[in-house]
């Protein structure tokens, strides 16, 4: 997405954050998406990512540790720190500032500096700074009058201003005039903070993290790579690397994601699963992967996964770790489970990814939909859990057929008079089954010794390309074989076969 689109942050149906463009056209923070889009006809809509906001937001904060120590991240966007030692290194709170805008422009990023007694205060002064004066200093002691003119709703506490603005009470100075003790009774604990707040008292304290550990790592390439096999030859002794760096912290990771950048901007990000722990083999084998992968990418393109130009950056995060001690080697050898797991790999580095695929279960009310195939060491695909525990009004009783085709097979069931069997208008036979052909030829068929069905079966009526009106059916024919058939309109289909 370019970086001048209006865009915004959806939470739970409101605007959680927004960009400077879309500011421009009226959006704001807890605005319903549907003003919004009203205000804004061309914004762009991202679903709330806790994690990915957290990403994006760790390397301003690693730049302004850096410059400023005792940064506290408020949430991704906004962060607090004590101005107190700042100002005293740089010689003044309007250095210290100027550091904090200084750490933020080398990343590319606009950032907004307000200082006042508090961290509410602070926030509302850098939100009342513009463009061309992006820091606001308050003297000490005048925090309170510069947040009476301030309505209510900056508290951030929807129901309490609500309940504030049908008293009368409006604005933070209106409401800072009400005595603490009948704030107290009226309002309870939720009241008292936010009266705490109105007075320029923020009862909170700055609460410097623990920077984490540096377990990512990054190779930048200058000019940039446009050949699969130079990227994973150059990409060797950083993933060895990430994976020492790993060790050494007493870690394995088993979930990798891969961000790959190209010289037009473009950027591929992808999270790799493993069975056990990935080695510096399996990290350069998931990045040719990934660059190989043809489901995005454009004609004619050298490197693939959508990236048309040279490859100029790659990074490696591990998105989940486990304790080495948990992965050691056995004390007699790792047995057939480690030997089954090489074969494995070793096939799926040769042949590619999409080589050596497991079986998973998920929702649906065809055998084909229950079914999922798997890349070896990748995870179920989000919600495939949740799919397979619903009820699924419809769906074939157990026993389940022990044999699914991968696709229908054409079959024919022939009454008496060797006619396809039909349904009529109420959904039962126009006659009963008589001859079944599972190769479609009438010149070899079957005799049907017992039947059952048919069941209808109609979903997504709503949906033209997805939309399925079928019956289904099952029989034993006279070889002892039992099948699960589909009639489909006119024509009759396996589906399944009991063995």
């Amino acid at each position: 997405m370019p970086s001048d689109v209006p865009a915004a942050v959806i939470g739970q149906g409101v605007i959680a954050a927004c960009s400077a463009e879309a500011r421009a056209e009226g959006v704001v923070r807890g605005l319903r998406l549907r003003e919004a889009q009203t205000r804004c006809p061309d914004l762009v809509a991202c679903p709330v990512d806790p994690v990915r906001d957290a990403r994006e937001f760790e390397p301003i904060i690693t730049s302004l540790e850096e410059r400023t120590p005792g940064v506290e991240v408020l949430r991704p966007g906004l962060c607090a720190i004590r101005a107190r030692g700042a100002a005293r290194y740089y010689g003044g709170e309007q250095a210290a500032a100027g550091a904090v805008l200084e750490s933020a422009d080398s990343l590319g990023v606009e950032a907004r500096v307000g200082i006042a007694d508090s961290v509410f205060a602070a926030e509302q002064a850098a939100r009342s700074t513009t463009e061309l004066s992006a820091v606001l200093v308050l003297p000490p002691g005048s925090s309170k009058d510069f947040l009476m003119p301030f309505p209510v709703d900056v508290l951030g506490q929807a129901k309490l201003a609500s309940l504030l603005k049908r008293l009368g009470i409006r604005t933070l100075g209106s409401f800072a005039a009400l005595p603490a003790t009948d704030v107290l009774a009226r309002f309870g604990a939720t009241g008292i903070n936010a009266h705490a707040l109105a007075n320029g008292q923020d009862p909170r304290g700055v609460v410097p993290r623990t920077p984490p550990r540096k377990l990512d790592h990054a190779v930048d390439f200058e000019p940039g790579l446009d050949r699969v096999d130079q990227l994973a030859f150059q990409l060797r002794a950083t993933a060895d690397a990430f994976v020492a760096g790993l060790q050494t912290e007493g870690l394995v990771c088993t979930e990798l994601k891969v961000l790959i950048t190209d010289e037009a901007g473009s950027r591929s990000e992808r999270t790799w699963g493993h069975p056990r722990h990935f080695t510096a083999l399996d990290v350069v084998d998931r990045v040719r992967w990934q660059l190989q992968s043809p489901s995005s990418a454009p004609p004619g393109s050298g490197v693939g996964n959508g990236l048309s130009s040279p490859v100029t950056r790659v990074e490696f995060l591990p998105g989940r770790v486990d304790s080495i001690a948990h992965h050691g080697r056995a004390l007699f050898g790792d047995g057939a489970e480690e030997q089954i797991h090489h074969g494995l790999s070793r096939i799926q580095s040769m042949l590619g990814h999409e080589a050596v695929v497991v079986p998973a279960i998920s929702g649906g009310r065809l055998l084909s939909e229950r079914r999922r195939l798997v890349p070896w060491g990748d995870a179920l695909p989000a919600g495939s859990t949740g799919l397979a525990a619903r009820p699924w009004p419809g769906k074939l009783p157990d026993p389940q057929p022990a044999t699914v085709f991968a696709s229908l097979i054409p079959v024919l069931l022939l009454d008496a008079n060797r006619e396809k069997v039909r349904t009529d208008h109420r959904g039962g036979l126009k006659a009963p089954p008589k001859w079944f052909c599972p190769t479609g030829d009438p010149a070899r068929r079957r005799s049907v010794t017992r039947w059952a069905g048919p069941w209808p079966l109609h979903q997504r009526w709503w949906d033209a390309v997805h939309k399925l009106e079928a019956d289904r059916f099952q029989l034993v024919d006279g070889d002892g074989e039992a099948w699960l058939l589909l009639l489909d309109g006119q024509d009759w289909w396996a589906e399944a076969r009991y063995d």
